[in-house]
């Protein structure tokens, strides 16, 4: 399937989705740090994959959360973060200034990806009825071309094309500290999801 046949009753079904998984992901977060955290996602697109060096700054320099999705729809999802954003988050989750990330850093945002990543995971999981398991999360400190290069173009086993959940969530003092969500499937995952929504 070419990413220009993904019709918009397609990419509501999946924004209805991620809009859960949000909201699930929102109420994990506030419990973790016990302070409101709202969420929001502002869209959803399914895009070829070079677009997403189109519409991104490839030279920047990103925090990315790597998880591999295992089940019926494998594949690979990357959750990216700005610098300033990754500063937030660590700021939010330890109660600390920080001037960079650290190990205790790379830790904290490593358990955000995990958390929003297996929110939306069982969002789809729950709407599908697919078995869908992310797996152990790794980070990376790099510019965003290179991540995105070096983690899934040179695999040469995914489709030409990403899902882009762009997400944002504010903490109490309304700072964004959101990111890009993407999930790189492998062939035939996405039109798997699409079909278990009724809207393949």
């Amino acid at each position: 399937m070419e990413s220009n046949e993904f019709s918009a009753m397609q990419l509501d079904a999946l924004a209805e989705v991620g809009n859960i998984g949000a909201g699930n992901a929102a109420t994990a977060l506030s419990q973790l740090i016990s302070k409101k955290v709202d969420m929001t996602v502002p869209s959803v697109n399914i895009i070829p994959f070079q677009e997403v060096f189109d519409r991104v700054s490839s030279e920047e320099v990103v925090i990315g959360v790597i998880i591999r999705v295992l089940g019926d729809t494998p594949g690979n999802i990357l959750f990216t973060f700005d610098y300033k954003a990754a500063v937030n988050v660590v700021e939010l989750l330890t109660d600390n200034k920080v001037e960079s990330i650290d190990e205790l850093g790379e830790s904290a945002l490593c358990e955000i990806g995990n958390i929003i990543s297996a929110t939306y995971m069982n969002a789809i999981g729950n709407f599908t009825q697919l078995s869908i398991t992310p797996s152990v999360p790794a980070i990376t400190q790099d510019m965003l071309g290179a991540i995105l290069s070096t983690t899934f173009i040179e695999s040469e086993q995914f489709d030409d094309y990403v899902l882009d959940i762009e997400t944002i969530f504010l903490n109490e003092d309304y700072e964004n500290i959101g990111g890009h969500f993407y999930y790189v499937p492998k062939p035939g995952s996405l039109e798997k999801i699409l079909k278990a929504l009724g809207v393949g």
